[in-house]
């Protein structure tokens, strides 16, 4: 008897990572493929795990090294229309000192520009997925878990 054939289900996934000057301004990328700005970070490759993504995307995008992190939310999108949803993993970094941040490297292709923004000024200038994320996990000392940016009914935050 032949076996069932069936697929087992793939979900898009890619990581962030929240990285901090020294007087708590967001680091923000502004991109060249897209509109509005973001936070390092980018799809995770076959084999790969989040915290892996998350520092080869930021080397990639910015030049910088990432040796440590924290948790800070996994955020469950929902497929649109137009695209196939997925599941985020956003890290917090920490601070990193002036000398660090002024080595800071564009990948030309993908990042036109970068700055660092008090989180409000951030929040405003973050497409609309990324900001809701960015908002709710930003400072916090625990992972929160998220479903399109925003906090679950009945699971602990």
């Amino acid at each position: 008897m032949a076996e069932p054939s069936y697929e087992i289900p793939r979900i898009p996934a890619s990581a962030g990572a929240l990285i901090y000057d020294s007087r708590d301004q967001l680091l923000i990328l502004k991109p060249t493929y897209k509109k509005g700005w973001t936070i390092p970070g980018g799809q995770i490759d076959p084999g790969e795990s989040p915290w892996e993504a998350c520092r080869r995307e930021t080397e990639e995008e910015c030049g910088l090294v990432l040796e440590s992190a924290r948790l800070a939310c996994v955020d469950f999108r929902p497929a649109g229309r137009q695209r196939p949803g997925g599941v985020r993993f956003l890290f917090d970094c920490g601070k990193f000192s002036d000398d660090v941040l002024g080595e800071i490297r564009l990948q030309e292709e993908e990042i036109e520009e970068h700055r660092f923004a008090e989180l409000g000024e951030a929040l405003l200038l973050l497409s609309a997925p990324v900001r809701r994320r960015v908002m709710e996990a930003a400072g916090r000392d625990h992972t929160v878990y998220l479903e399109d940016g925003r906090l679950v009914p009945g699971v602990d935050a």
